[in-house]
């Protein structure tokens, strides 16, 4: 059995080239008049807001599931930037954030991060046939609100007044999600960073945080586990676990950070090109192994035009297509890359110095040839500059059989007036790895 087979359900290519989904030349383009997506319309500053759900942080399709059916994630909720705010909302940030432009605005701070389960339709549209809302373990509803960090960076909250909002120990910044075949998640989450794993029902079963920061944690009403490696607390604000994805035979996670960690500070953040991936025995929330990725060169990213730094770069989404073989979306704004990587092309990195806060130069600032480490071996497989009409900010990647590919875009809540979530279908054969 191919590792396609294990991975797609068994699904043959006979019936591949019948499915009308695989027959479609070019990308088929789905939008959305669900009511259930509207969040309705909030005063924020002088300026009111037609906030939508914002499905597209995430895209996941069940092997065995029909193919048009996938699940998805929302992120912590609305917000904006208080150094965007006077150019997203005509509102002085000194007013609305006490000057404090690290901080965020959050319009609706009650937000509830949420899964969803959207199904594709013959007509163009996609439809939200599930939501499941995130709770902790008594079945409380969790917020997308600021933990209250010390082991690590955190950010100030306001509400749509300019008032200031508590930290939420229990709040999730979530980014990705899998699905298990017993039903239960695991999402991947910014603030700590984290892997969650949650129930059926929406229930935080577990959360894996970096090791040492557990205690910034007691507050919380779920278990908490410092089981990551302690370097990962080092994230850049913003800039933490942005996608997870599962092995077929459901043993391991792989936990995806989007850009390279602040080691031994931002400076480095902002210069370095070596971000890190982490393999995680699924039953037991321990690392098994550890690898780098090195970004592309934010000038290659040929729609983004206005790329100035390769602190633009990002990694937003991580998908299994076999054991320890993966796909990773690379992207800025408006450009998205999908490469392929096998992890047995790469140099295991757990438990080494370059975990060590103290190791110097530090694996952001080091010549990774000269050092020893090889970073992940990448193949291009699809670049969004190639293809007509594909919307800006890509984040979510679900590959339904080796020659289907599903994403979907992020439209950050609706702010900005103009984004909505689309999701796309193309015809795509998978290279071979």
């Amino acid at each position: 059995m191919t590792r396609f087979a294990r991975r797609f359900g068994m699904v043959s290519l006979f019936t591949l080239m019948l499915s009308g989904f695989a027959q479609a030349e070019g990308p088929e383009i789905f939008s959305s008049d669900d009511p259930a997506l509207p969040l309705g319309t909030v005063k924020t500053g002088p300026t009111e807001l037609k906030l939508s759900r914002g499905v597209g942080s995430a895209l996941f399709h069940m092997p065995g599931d029909p193919d048009n059916v996938f699940y998805s994630v929302t992120d912590r909720g609305p917000n904006i930037d208080c150094a965007e705010a006077q150019e997203l909302i005509g509102a002085d940030f000194n007013a609305m954030c006490a000057g404090d432009e690290k901080a965020k605005i959050f319009p609706q701070p009650d937000f509830v991060p949420s899964i969803q389960r959207l199904e594709l339709g013959s007509d163009g549209k996609f439809a939200l046939k599930e939501l499941i809302e995130i709770s902790d373990a008594s079945g409380k509803p969790i917020t997308g609100l600021p933990n209250p960090l010390k082991g690590a960076k955190t950010e100030h909250a306001f509400d749509k007044d300019g008032k200031p909002v508590e930290f939420d120990p229990n709040g999730l910044d979530t980014e990705g999600l899998v699905r298990m075949s017993d039903g239960s998640f695991w999402l991947s989450d910014e603030y700590a960073p984290s892997l969650v794993h949650v129930a059926a029902d929406g229930k935080i079963i577990e959360r894996l945080v970096p090791q040492g920061l557990e205690g910034d944690y007691s507050g919380a009403s779920y278990k908490v586990s410092g089981t990551l490696p302690a370097i990962f607390a080092k994230r850049q604000l913003n800039r933490g676990m942005e996608g997870v994805a599962l092995s077929p035979d459901e043993k391991f996670l792989y936990g995806l950070m989007q850009n390279p960690l602040a080691n031994p500070d931002a400076d480095a953040y902002k210069k370095a090109n070596a971000t890190r991936i982490l393999k995680i025995d699924a039953a037991t929330g321990q690392p098994a192994a550890e690898f780098v990725y090195q970004l592309d060169a934010h000038t290659t990213f040929k729609a983004d035009k206005k790329a100035e730094k390769q602190s633009d770069v990002r990694l937003s989404e991580i998908t299994a297509v076999g054991q320890d073989k993966l796909v990773i979306l690379e992207r800025i704004s408006k450009t998205a890359k999908l490469h392929l990587v096998d992890l047995s092309t790469g140099t295991d990195i757990l438990g080494t110095g370059w975990d060590d806060p103290k190791t110097s130069p530090s694996l952001e600032q080091a010549d990774l040839a000269a050092s020893g480490v090889k970073p992940l071996t990448k193949t291009l497989w699809f670049d969004s500059s190639d293809h007509e009409g594909l919307p800006s900010k890509i984040e979510g990647v679900a590959i339904v059989a080796p020659d289907m590919l599903v994403i979907i875009n992020d439209d950050d809540f609706g702010i900005d007036g103009k984004s909505t979530t689309k999701i796309i279908r193309l015809k795509l054969a998978l290279p071979s790895m």
